[in-house]
């Protein structure tokens, strides 16, 4: 095949085969240098090391909205979001680099991770210490040229073999296992003594692991995984622990499905997995437990083989090496750059040293005073040029012009307050801090060497090794996936289940979900999920069923053809029996429908448009109808008459609040979550439009809604209780630049859900000692003073302390000596506590009589109050 161009007298042939083998190789160096291989330097896919750049720009401390997340990633990669998603839910399932919160699935059950909306992400501790460094990092322009972004991130430490990895390519793949954190951290401190090591794979689900044919890692190497099973009786098995790359339910699968096949005899397999694994298999009368137990190695999927494949990008080649040279070549490369920060840091503190010198002279030897009769700037310049010639000897490097005018920028007050001891302290740890880095240059490795054992010592903790390293049979293995599903509806046809790809998106769903179906004719079935199941034409409502929720709510308008009238129900479907019909119109008879149909999840009211037809002999052709007004009957129930008239339209006006009343929340606080089980403290009865304040330890407050999604940590939440527009916060919290404790009381301001709104300063140098919603809080606090360190206490009533001002006020000053502990006063009668001038007073009182009698003077303190921020 051949194109042929006329234009010229000769003819061009371009050849597709020339055309393909160009575009090919293209597009195959593309995948694997830029999307499926890690590289050596950072251990990272571009995806992972983007995703880590985003989050490190966005870090503040506090968790991300993946959702937020994956959009800051955007900027930097090439792809859509799925594959940003995936990535990082992938990174954060690894609990290293990932600090998460939230559903972010199980990799033992297999279990998906929430939506990108709901889960949350920030980097860990870890992350921040080993993998950023702007300084010594290389940067590039991303795919746009809009933003910059690192070529590789400086992460000092082999995190390839920690995290493991998996990625395919054009004509190759790479398969890296993970490896124990304490041993790898081991093992680079053998290699930088010259000592030889061992490396095994780890795996976060445990279980037992043949390594005998691993090969280092390389091509061609096997490792063969098992699941822990533990023998109770002679009539029950329980697999504690599952082999890597399968999941609990993939497992139960494939032993029901060895069963099925009569490979294997069991009686009933029941998953109690929670916090840890636990399936528990039941065995008939006179089977063998040890049998069953070879069985189960040899034909399901408690046994799993893996063939590693170590291949990474080394010098913009992808190379297939050993995962004890992959942990050389990362140690080597964690040494260069552990050298290039204590290079740089030398340099900085060098530049610092230079400076404080020339500071030192300038001010000491008054050469500023030699400027006053120069007329011009470059005069200036030349004098105090001149004036440090004669100490420029032992100057680390010659004074620049740039070095003079930073000089001239020295203002008088800091000349005039300069203080030589001072800054002979400051030049001396200076000096002393370049001392130690020299040292750590000249002996780098021992420095390397602490580096690794300092990052045992703080994140090895609860990193033991998980994997049991054993030898075992060979044997025979099946393998069994399981997934969840995505369901679909061809309406018209009447067709509904998860093999209708082509069709119309319903809703993500399990594959052991039961399905709901209402149809036009009035009629509805509950079935269960399927690859096509055929549930009836013309379909109305398809949705995912909850089996006894009362608080699922469908309105109805219906035609019964017979009597001719149109009727209008509120029912809910708690029970009933799978694969059968129900009707509506309650077998109203043929020509009967369904006109109108809602449904609302918490049983909200739905006010609608009734618009009859024009030909009707109604006077009023459109009227208002409120389903609140209507009450809940069972399914079967015929309902109310709306109209005896043809109806031509019906449309939804508005959504009102729950005619069932508030919904019950608790809170669990062991847990942090929401619950409508009873489990944990009654936050009230939530309607449509409450919210649920929280009051943060970091002198915050926010207000988000109660869906039983939310998350709630103890060590940074104070408060949590349902919203009260009238609740008045009152606070005691200490001020960093006033050096002084204050207190305050403010209403809440709303604003969107889930937006915070600081009462203190942002600064972590704020702290809040006290906060309460209570109508009028007492308390005792305890203080000592600073000179003569005193200890006292004091009871005071914060309703009388201060009035209620905007949540930006400074408020009110308690004291300035420091409070060690803040307490309520159990019992006290707010009338009988001391207003908050009595109580500084006699603190003042109380300090000044412990004092010398030539130290009893002063004057008080006024009231200090004014804006915060």
């Amino acid at each position: 095949m051949s194109k042929t161009n006329y234009n010229n007298q000769n003819q061009e042939v371009t050849h597709v085969s020339d055309m393909y083998k160009d575009w090919f190789l293209e597009y195959a160096s593309y995948v694997i240098l830029d999307r499926a291989v890690p590289t050596l330097e950072d251990g990272l896919k571009p995806v992972q090391r983007r995703l880590l750049h985003a989050l490190k720009e966005m870090d503040d401390g506090r968790y991300n909205k993946v959702a937020n997340v994956i959009g800051q990633t955007m900027q930097f990669h090439p792809h859509g979001d799925a594959s940003i998603y995936e990535a990082l839910v992938n990174l954060g399932q690894k609990d290293l680099l990932i600090d998460t919160q939230g559903n972010w699935g199980d990799i033992r059950t297999g279990d998906s991770a929430a939506a990108s909306r709901y889960i949350e992400a920030r980097l860990s501790k870890f992350a921040l210490e080993v993998a950023f460094n702007p300084d010594i990092t290389e940067w590039q322009l991303s795919y746009d040229g809009r933003k910059k972004e690192p070529v590789n991130l400086p992460v000092k430490f082999p995190l390839l073999l920690a995290q493991g990895v998996e990625g395919i390519a054009v004509g190759l793949s790479t398969r890296i296992l993970p490896h124990n954190f304490q041993e790898l951290c081991k093992a680079s401190v053998a290699v930088l003594r010259g000592k030889e090591f061992t490396l095994f794979p780890d795996f976060l689900t445990g279980g037992m692991a043949d390594c005998n044919d691993y090969r280092d890692g390389q091509r061609g190497g096997r490792v063969r995984v098992r699941a822990k099973i533990d023998t109770i009786d002679k009539k029950m098995l329980v697999i504690r622990e599952i082999p890597y790359g399968t999941t609990t339910s993939g497992l139960i699968d494939s032993i029901l499905k060895a069963n099925d096949k009569g490979k294997i005899k069991i009686k009933k397999v029941v998953d109690n997995t929670a916090k840890d694994v636990e399936i528990v298999i039941e065995l008939p009368a006179g089977v063998s437990p040890d049998v069953t137990i070879d069985a189960l190695y040899a034909f399901t999927d408690c046994e799993m083989s893996i063939s590693p494949s170590c291949c990474l990008i080394i010098d913009k080649k992808p190379r297939f090496i050993g995962v004890s040279e992959l942990l050389k070549l990362s140690t080597a490369h964690t040494l260069v750059l552990l050298g290039a920060e204590l290079e740089f840091r030398l340099k900085v503190l060098l530049e610092k040293l230079f400076f404080a010198s020339l500071e030192k002279i300038f001010i000491e030897k008054r050469i500023y005073r030699k400027i006053e009769e120069c007329e011009t700037f470059d005069a200036v310049i030349d004098t105090i040029d001149k004036g440090l010639k004669p100490y420029t000897k032992n100057f680390l490097r010659e004074v620049t012009r740039d070095d003079i005018l930073r000089l001239t920028e020295i203002k008088i007050k800091r000349i005039s307050k300069y203080d030589s001891f001072k800054a002979d302290e400051a030049i001396k740890a200076l000096e002393e801090e370049i001392a130690e880095i020299k040292h750590n240059l000249a002996n780098l490795t021992d420095y390397a060497v602490n580096y690794f054992n300092d990052l045992l010592k703080k994140y090895g903790k609860g990193r033991d090794r998980k994997t049991e390293i054993r030898n075992f049979d060979t044997i025979a293995v099946a393998q069994v996936a399981q997934a969840n599903q995505k369901l679909y509806v061809n309406r018209k046809d009447g067709f509904m289940g998860y093999g209708l790809k082509k069709d119309e998106y319903v809703c993500d769903c399990s594959d052991i979900d039961d399905i709901i179906v209402f149809r036009a004719d009035g009629k509805f079935q509950v079935s269960k999920v399927a690859e096509k199941t055929f549930v009836g034409k013309d379909i109305v409502h398809i949705d995912v069923w909850r089996k006894n929720d009362e608080r699922r709510i469908y309105h109805a308008i219906y035609l019964d053809a017979e009597a001719g009238k149109n009727y209008v129900k509120r029912f809910a479907v708690t029970a009933i029996t799978r694969d059968k019909e129900y009707d509506i119109t309650s077998g109203a008879g043929k020509g009967s429908k369904l006109v109108y149909l809602s449904v609302h999840p918490n049983s909200e009211a739905e006010t609608v448009i009734v618009s009859l037809h024009p030909s009707s002999k109604a006077k009023i052709k459109e009227f208002e109808y409120d389903f609140g007004e209507l009450a809940i009957k069972g399914r079967d129930a015929k309902g109310n008459v709306l109209t005896p008239y043809p109806i031509r339209k019906v449309a939804q006006k508005q959504v009102g609040a729950s005619t069932q009343g508030g919904r019950k929340i608790w809170l669990d606080e062991s847990i942090g979550r929401l619950n409508t089980d009873g489990r944990g403290k009654l936050l009230g009865e939530f309607d449509t439009g409450d919210r649920i304040l929280v009051v943060h330890k970091d002198g915050s407050y926010e207000l988000t809604d109660y869906e039983l999604t939310n998350r709630f940590v103890a060590a940074t939440d104070e408060i949590i209780e349902k919203f009260n527009p009238e609740t008045i916060i009152s606070a005691i919290y200490y001020h960093p630049e006033k050096k002084g404790y204050y207190v305050k009381r403010f209403q809440i301001e709303t604003g969107k859900t889930g937006q915070k709104f600081y009462f203190t300063g942002e600064d972590k140098k704020y702290e809040l000692l006290f906060v309460s919603t209570e109508p009028n809080p007492v308390v005792t606090y305890h203080y000592i003073t600073d000179k003569t360190k005193t200890k006292g206490h004091q009871t005071l009533s914060l309703e009388e302390a201060v009035n209620i001002q905007g949540r930006r006020t400074l408020g009110n000053k308690v004291t300035g000596y420091k409070i060690t502990k803040i307490e309520r006063a159990a019992g006290t009668d707010a009338k009988t506590v001391q207003p908050l001038k009595q109580v500084v007073e006699t603190v003042k009182s109380e300090v000044k009589t412990s004092l010398p009698p030539d130290k009893q003077t002063g004057k008080s303190n006024k009231k200090d109050q004014g804006e915060l921020f």
